[in-house]
């Protein structure tokens, strides 16, 4: 009997992990509901749903060779994910523990970059994580968790802070998305993460402990630092062998081309993070 691949539309073959993390989100969604979770639940399923939506168009787009595409979607894609970590998350990590979550930050930071170093032996492993998803999934695992501490500490917060610090969660599905698509890797391995806030913010609103502000602090920047280096990451770089070098190769003047790419990829980052504080004014 032959074996079958499953297969998405255009996202490749689907992966384990993203199902499970599906399934478990649902399952933690009934346990969530019977305990009273509602605005933990809100902001579970928007950062699942803005990250698998925008991913399955970053799939798509990463079938087109226009490097003008390319620039831009990594560029807003970038601007407001780096808007949205210096405006929610670390002003977050900041007020609760000043040098603490500066700390934090910093273990983030290194941590992300450790991963995207040494990961880079996972595309050896034959496995669909690479190392952005990992860090993504690590960042998304880390917000849960501080979403879940805060929602379970102070049940009078309102949906928006919650809902401000996953913002970010649908450009980074998107260029995420356009890596794995390109490396070949199923694109639904982001079902994980897109989960992840929730995989961790729901079962803390429910069982409730104790946190210490310190602890807050240390791993709210944790969160915030990791997806700060992976959103420096996906800025985009317009030079010759980078992923937008590769595609400007396909046209007859290479050099001029890179020359004007160049200006697209400092305005495109300029109106990602403009459109992440004119979102900010309509919320505030």
């Amino acid at each position: 009997m032959s074996t079958r691949t499953v297969s998405l539309p255009r996202l490749g073959a689907l992966s384990l992990a993203g199902v499970a993390g599906t399934l478990l989100l649902l399952a933690l969604t009934v346990v969530g509901a019977r305990a009273g979770t509602g605005k933990v639940l809100v902001v579970s399923w928007a950062a699942f749903l803005a990250m698998a939506g925008f991913a399955a168009f970053g799939a798509r787009g990463a079938e087109t060779r226009d490097a003008h595409r390319l620039v831009w979607g990594y560029g807003l894609a970038s601007g407001a994910m780096i808007t949205s970590a210096a405006v929610f998350l670390l002003p977050q990590a900041f007020g609760l523990g000043g040098q603490i979550g500066g700390f934090g930050v910093a273990a983030g930071i290194l941590a992300g970059y450790g991963a995207h170093t040494v990961g880079h032996r996972l595309t050896h492993l034959d496995t669909a994580f690479d190392d952005t998803s990992l860090q993504i999934s690590a960042h998304a695992l880390a917000a849960g968790l501080i979403i879940g501490v805060i929602y379970a500490a102070l049940p009078t917060v309102g949906l928006l802070l919650g809902l401000a610090i996953v913002s970010h969660k649908g450009p980074a599905g998107y260029a995420a998305a356009r890596r794995l698509h390109k490396e070949g890797k199923p694109v639904s391995v982001l079902l994980f993460p897109a989960a992840g806030v929730g995989l961790t913010a729901i079962p803390v609103a429910v069982l409730d402990p104790t946190f210490s502000q310190p602890m807050q602090a240390a791993v709210f920047g944790f969160g915030a630092g990791v997806f700060l280096h992976v959103a420096m990451d996906f800025l985009p770089e317009c030079e010759t062998g980078t992923e937008v070098g590769e595609v400007a190769q396909l046209s007859e003047n290479a050099h001029a081309l890179l020359d004007r790419l160049r200006v697209h990829a400092v305005v495109s980052t300029a109106l990602g993070a403009v459109a992440v504080f004119l979102a900010w004014l309509v919320v505030a």
